[in-house]
């Protein structure tokens, strides 16, 4: 369950045009104050002081969307942000499981734990929790580097063994020693005669927004994200690790999306991808460039320090570590030619599958479609981590502002090839 406690923000950018927002009866088990600024198209920014797992802030999409502005779905979202198909941007040709999203993965949870006070403080916890784990304790994973200039705790033992031994935790840069050290208080408790553990946390920067050197992470933020994960529809933008970041010059923060196909023999498969975004270059919405300063004129296009990208990948396809979960993990850092690779950006993809160990892997004349659906998901969910994150006033002032949807759109259709 979630808590939280709502109170107004700075009004939205005047750039930006806002549709009717969504009143506060729209919004069950949401309090909103009588002086609350209402939430714009381009997104109000939101105080949360309330630390707790956060499994849902937005209804399930459709696998198709709708064209023009946001949908009910969205208007439901007391945020009034929308996903990307709800906006009619749809990535590739594939279908979606029915939550479009890492969870579409069966047995694979998520939950959040949001720190915002409002003012300093705009940070959190992301859990991946695959269910499968409690059973083996070994899944076949593997990592891939775009740019190690981060902290991805665990990854050299996943690169030596080809497994994942534990969730995967994502918070800011300077909790991620704390991250990693309360994960492995929740592994040891549930496999009581384990004497050695790999834990996986990353990190990104979320210092722009958030008082990064207070560390506010405690191990009880980390244990309520784990034991709070659920299958259902994960919390996307501000929420999480995702609290606090900012990327291609607009507010981001966690997003995520799912694929559905059959491979050769007919066998059925659903990758999905998680994604915290925080990194730096140019945001392309179907070919289409969308710069910050053009869609926000006038707006800090001070870049944040970071710059960093992690990327979870989760499969129900059955791969061998050493070969196909590699490549599904390098593929997946490639989307869209968006980022700039900046050299204090860490940019990791981690890919794990599900699939039980008995089921004959795929041979890999049968992973081409996988990899495309990979390309797919991790460039949706990252056009959800924007779409659906708000603007926020943060740490000294700073203002990250969210993506203007009137103006996205207009561009879009505009110039689309």
């Amino acid at each position: 369950m979630t808590r939280r406690d709502d109170h107004p923000g700075t009004p939205e950018h005047p750039a930006a045009a806002s549709p009717p927002a969504p009143s506060a009866a729209s919004a069950p088990g949401v309090s909103v104050p009588p002086a609350a600024a209402p939430p714009s198209a381009a997104g109000a920014p939101v105080g949360r002081s309330a630390t707790s797992a956060s499994p849902a802030s937005g209804a399930p999409s459709s696998s198709s969307g709708a064209s023009g502005g946001p949908s009910a779905a969205a208007a439901a979202d007391p945020s009034g942000r929308a996903r990307a198909r709800e906006l009619g941007v749809v990535v590739g040709r594939l279908p979606t499981g029915p939550l479009n999203a890492i969870t579409d993965v069966e047995g694979v949870l998520v939950g959040h734990t949001t720190i915002d006070d409002g003012a300093d403080l705009h940070t959190g916890v992301t859990a991946i929790v695959p269910e499968q784990l409690f059973s083996t304790w070994r899944l076949p994973a593997a990592v891939h580097v775009g740019n190690g200039y981060g902290k991805l705790i665990g990854s050299t033992q996943i690169d030596e063994l080809g497994v994942l031994e534990s969730p995967i935790v994502l918070t800011g840069t300077l909790s991620v020693y704390r991250a990693a050290d309360a994960l492995l208080s929740y592994v040891m408790r549930r496999r009581p005669d384990g004497l050695s553990f790999n834990c996986v946390a990353g990190e990104t920067n979320d210092g722009y927004l958030s008082d990064i050197r207070r560390r506010p992470i405690t191990e009880r933020h980390v244990l309520d994200a784990l034991e709070g994960a659920s299958g259902g529809q994960p919390g996307e933008g501000c929420v999480g690790a995702g609290t606090g970041t900012t990327a291609l010059g607009f507010k981001a923060g966690i997003g995520t999306s799912s694929r559905r196909l059959e491979v050769e023999g007919g066998v059925p498969v659903t990758t999905g991808a998680l994604v915290q975004a925080n990194f730096g270059g140019v945001l392309t919405v179907q070919g289409v460039p969308m710069p910050a300063a053009e869609l926000i004129p006038g707006a800090d296009g001070a870049e944040p320090p970071g710059n960093s990208c992690m990327i979870v990948v989760a499969t129900d396809a059955p791969l061998d570590a050493a070969g196909s979960a590699a490549w599904l993990a390098g593929r997946s850092s490639r989307w869209g030619g968006w980022a700039s690779y900046s050299h204090g950006s860490g940019d990791y993809a981690i890919a794990f599958s599900t699939a039980p160990p008995q089921v004959p892997l795929l041979p890999d004349e049968a992973l081409t479609p996988v990899f495309a659906a990979v390309m797919d998901a991790v460039e949706e969910a990252l056009l959800n981590a924007l779409f659906k994150a708000t603007t926020t006033t943060g740490y000294q002032g700073h203002v990250s502002h969210a993506v203007p949807y009137d103006r996205l759109l207009h561009r879009l259709h505009r110039q689309r090839p």
